[in-house]
């Protein structure tokens, strides 16, 4: 787990992606963070936020289209 104080304007996504590399842990955040989706999409400066560790991520398969 991360503690991490927002800039002006900030989003959860931008964090995220910067964070973990990712977009996809913006529920986790969020779920970590209650009200934090309250405060609207863009965040004002010094909210600190939890950033939960991530879950490890299923390998993905390749799909073979013929043969």
């Amino acid at each position: 787990m991360t503690l991490y104080r927002t800039k002006d304007g900030d989003m959860i996504d931008e964090i995220c992606k910067g964070h973990y590399g990712r977009e996809d842990m913006t529920v986790a955040v969020y779920e970590a963070n209650p009200g934090l989706a309250a405060r609207g999409a863009v965040l004002p400066k010094g909210i600190d936020i939890t950033l939960p560790d991530p879950e490890p991520q299923a390998p993905r398969q390749p799909i073979r289209l013929w043969g």
